[in-house]
């Protein structure tokens, strides 16, 4: 037979005997119905001792440790993630703003400095074709008015 049945049977029959002893005080004698009745109790007190003493003693601390546990494991594991996902947002923010002012920064200095280069670049080969033009566009002038020159006399 099944140990839960057994369990469920016995208590029902000590339920049974304490409201057999009501029904004796009510219709018999008082002390006859308050006897029976202690006598029913102190019975299903021996019984529940027996019981929990036949199982695991420690069930219950058992059962409390596994309890308390998980409870607090289920707390941390929240407390972590929580903590963890806005430290994350705050060190994202951060790193975002840190490197949007050096990237900035740093490519501004770059653009100054291809600018400036560009620029010196850019002024000294104009500067080179301007003299070189004018130098030959002088030469071949005075070239050509010394020509006519001699050929005129």
């Amino acid at each position: 037979m099944n140990p839960s049945r057994v369990d469920f049977l016995v208590d029902l029959a000590y339920g049974t005997l304490i409201f057999v002893a009501i029904g004796i005080i009510l219709v018999a004698e008082t002390s006859v119905g308050v006897a029976f009745g202690l006598g029913a109790l102190v019975a299903y007190v021996i019984h529940i001792g027996w019981k929990m003493g036949r199982f695991d003693p420690d069930w219950m601390t058992r059962e409390m440790a596994q309890r308390v546990e998980k409870t607090v494991h289920d707390e941390v594991e929240q407390t972590v993630s929580e903590t963890v996902s806005k430290e994350v947002d705050r060190v994202e923010e951060s790193v975002s703003e840190e490197v949007e002012k050096t990237v900035e920064e740093t490519v501004s200095k770059e653009v100054d400095d291809v600018a400036e280069q560009v620029g010196e670049t850019v002024s000294e080969e104009v500067t080179e074709k301007v003299e070189e033009t004018v130098s030959e566009e002088v030469e071949k002038s005075v070239s050509e008015e010394v020509e006519k020159s001699v050929s005129e006399e």
